[in-house]
């Protein structure tokens, strides 16, 4: 883990079922959840291909499969696509906005609309406040909420749940208006939490782990240049 985190120790889990293909097992390598020094040497963890998910940091281990490859954009070199172009066009009427991490009754019914429509019978369905809390909040992190509205009617319409780790912004959860396809709220997410990055001169967005041919994960491809941790380092794909 870097200067004085040779001995932050870490754990492998027992098998758990998949959550991204129902006919496999997983494993996770997780960071000792218990370690005080855990915030601090959370934005090396991310460089290490490590992904956060309330009060655990993790990563797969999965015996035999590497399908979750660790991904992140370089910030000063991104370019959007004509696509890309579109949906920020289509969304004029949007203001992103930065607010602190705490959970209001309007996130949690936008949360559990999300839920129902995009996950349903995915074990998400009875999440309610403490497990929104337990799951996007977290106790350690230093997390904001960057909040979608529509301009003039003020309704929300996505939340995208983002760490701040040094030179970094990871985008740890989005949720959104299921009844907005047409908006491409996901996408937005994303492309607003760039411009947040450039704003504030950071390097990367860390976007989680891509999952090739997956019909949830592939989209993270289409933001260019991205690059792929393999293990040892960071290449461009």
């Amino acid at each position: 883990m870097g200067t004085n985190g040779d001995d932050l120790r870490m754990f492998r889990t027992g098998a758990h079922p998949c959550g991204y293909w129902p006919d496999r097992e997983a494993r996770d390598l997780v960071l000792d959840p218990r370690d005080p020094r855990l915030p601090l040497f959370y934005p090396t963890a991310l460089d290490w291909g490590f992904r956060r998910s309330g009060d655990i940091v993790y990563r797969p281990g999965c015996n035999g499969c590497r399908a979750c490859v660790p991904v992140r954009i370089p910030i000063q070199d991104f370019v959007p696509n004509r696509s890309q172009r579109r949906c920020l066009a289509h969304n004029a009427d949007v203001d992103a906005r930065i607010v602190a991490p705490v959970r209001t009754q309007e996130h949690l019914a936008l949360y559990r609309r999300y839920l129902s429509s995009r996950h349903a019978g995915g074990g998400m369905d009875d999440h309610g406040a403490n497990e929104f809390d337990q799951f996007l909040v977290g106790s350690w992190n230093d997390g904001r909420f960057l909040e979608l509205r529509q301009r003039g009617t003020h309704r929300l319409l996505a939340v995208a749940v983002t760490d701040l780790a040094g030179a970094a912004l990871s985008a740890v959860y989005t949720f959104y208006d299921p009844d907005e396809t047409q908006r491409s709220l996901g996408t937005l997410g994303v492309l607003k939490q760039i411009e947040w990055a450039r704003r504030d001169g950071r390097a990367h967005l860390y976007l989680g782990y891509w999952i090739e041919g997956h019909p949830k994960m592939d989209y993270k491809r289409r933001f260019q240049p991205l690059e792929r941790f393999n293990g040892n380092r960071w290449q461009r794909m």
